[in-house]
């Protein structure tokens, strides 16, 4: 049904936008990236970048039965830091399609996660969530920085070659 080539691609294409939102926090003042924005659920662009680069890592460790210990927004500063949270991230993302097949892609799976909970689920549709997981937060990463007053430039996937 899906194929590890077609995630792959996703995942490249969300590692795009996710590289234009970055570039664009790169412009803006250290103070403003850690700005508290109020109404969100994590409040300052770097607890939203922290989060989901976090979510990404978590899923994927849970995918090869391996333990995942989050980075705290205190040790991921500034963007340079979040850039290079990022490419871990995705390199560890890289490496486990490397090694899935087709037919494990779409295979149930059990997950066993830190709090004890067990749940199944394939791997293609734990990759969907993450996927769309990074564009709801760089969504909010986008509104947060309007509202700071450093509008972000389009950062879909029209801008993506």
């Amino acid at each position: 049904m899906f194929t590890v080539d077609g995630v792959r691609a996703f995942h490249g294409w969300t590692h795009a936008c996710i590289d234009v939102v970055l570039d664009h926090l790169g412009l803006i003042p250290e103070s403003a990236y850690g700005s508290v924005v109020p109404g969100f659920g994590f409040g300052t662009l770097r607890e939203q970048v922290v989060h989901l680069l976090n979510c990404e890592g978590l899923w994927v460790h849970l995918l090869r039965g391996a333990v995942y210990v989050d980075r705290r927004p205190e040790e991921c500063v500034s963007v340079a830091d979040a850039r290079a949270m990022q490419r871990r991230v995705r390199g560890e993302t890289e490496a486990y399609l490397e090694a899935l097949t087709d037919e494990a892609l779409n295979a149930d799976a059990e997950l066993r996660f830190p709090d004890g909970d067990v749940a199944v689920r394939t791997p293609a549709k734990v990759l969907h969530h993450v996927l769309t997981h990074a564009f709801h937060h760089k969504g909010q990463i986008v509104a947060m920085c309007r509202v700071l007053g450093y509008p972000a430039p389009d950062t879909d996937l029209s801008q993506i070659d």
